[in-house]
């Protein structure tokens, strides 16, 4: 049983920099699925790629240049979510990737909505990061005040491979309705957004740390709303998966919009089991060097909440060996 301590923050920035020594040095390429470009996942995959990364020629830290992993060169790589992330680290296509920490548990016990499928027992958590909130997004008129009102309506769940798809259906499932109760399609960011605008669609979903840019830009662009996710069809949610939490979107988070009850959940970064201990050691040390916090501050709204004291919070799945090794060392497990 893993016992978590409250600590300050390390954290780590990282200034890109290909000068100076040229020393011979093995180049180690590592990627991290996140999700849609219009998404939280994948600005905030960026940052900390940056942050883990150092190539051959990097100034030293401290010095004007990388705090990251040596010879490591780490890029973010768009994808369509929590579940296609989890399947590709699985199978080795990526070596890392963030996913909602439900559908990650699920994936690795065969539980939940996984079950029926072989459990993932090589997935391995390298960090939580922030928690993320579930946006319903309809236009201000359009008489949508409740989950219980998108039956009958075009509906986009996002698409099938995507956290979004998953908890959009437990969300219908909480209140009574299924995706045969509506019209459902499957569009992803700037395009559900477009289709909500030019009267395609009359709702989506959106599972992502506020304030993500494809709201952003819509409510800037449209007179739309936040429809709550509360009352009994959440409370019945909250019961069941304990890994879902009512939570409010700020007023204002977007333009025009007021507070807003939801349910959240906990984004987390993912790798393998077969993943080097030395590399992912590495790399947890580089996430969370003091130099990070900069790039994290700035990078994404979300950045400034990613800290060593959550790191550990509501992990279901095992730490890799490596991460494990840092947090023992930094006193953050015992």
């Amino acid at each position: 049983m893993i016992k978590i301590f409250k600590t300050a923050a390390l954290s780590a920035v990282l200034a890109f920099s290909l000068v100076g020594n040229t020393s011979a040095q093995e180049l180690n390429f590592f990627t991290i699925g996140t999700g849609g470009t219009a998404y939280t996942y994948y600005p905030v995959g960026g940052v900390i790629a940056n942050a883990i990364s150092k190539p051959p020629g990097s100034r030293e830290c401290g010095k004007g240049g990388s705090c990251g992993v040596d010879g490591l060169i780490a890029s973010a790589v768009s994808s369509r979510g929590s579940v296609d992330n989890v399947n590709a680290i699985v199978s080795g296509l990526r070596s890392s990737g963030f996913a909602q920490s439900d559908v990650a548990y699920w994936a690795f016990t065969g539980t939940g909505t996984m079950e029926g499928s072989a459990p993932a027992t090589d997935l391995r958590t390298i960090a939580a990061l922030f928690e993320e909130h579930i946006h319903l997004v309809a236009l201000a008129d359009s008489g949508i005040n409740s989950v219980a009102d998108l039956a009958g309506k075009r509906v986009s769940l996002d698409e099938p491979g995507s956290g979004t798809y998953v908890d959009a259906n437990l969300i219908l499932e909480s209140n009574g309705l299924s995706a045969d109760d509506l019209t459902a399609e499957a569009l992803k960011g700037g395009a559900a957004a477009e289709a909500l605008r030019n009267g395609k669609i009359d709702a989506f979903f959106v599972v992502a740390g506020y304030p993500t840019g494809s709201l952003v830009e819509l409510a800037s662009a449209a007179d739309i709303k936040l429809v709550p996710i509360d009352g009994a069809g959440a409370k019945a949610l909250t019961e069941k998966y304990g890994f879902f939490a009512a939570s409010d979107i700020p007023a204002d988070t977007y333009e025009g919009i007021s507070a807003t009850t939801t349910v959240a959940v906990g984004a987390q970064w993912f790798t393998s089991a077969t993943q080097d201990d030395e590399l992912i050691y590495n790399i947890t040390k580089a996430l969370w060097n003091k130099e990070t916090r900069k790039l994290l501050d700035v990078g994404h709204a979300k950045g400034k909440t990613i800290t060593p004291a959550t790191a550990l919070a509501g992990v279901g799945v095992p730490l890799h060996a490596g991460a494990e090794r840092f947090y023992r060392e930094a006193g953050l497990i015992e």
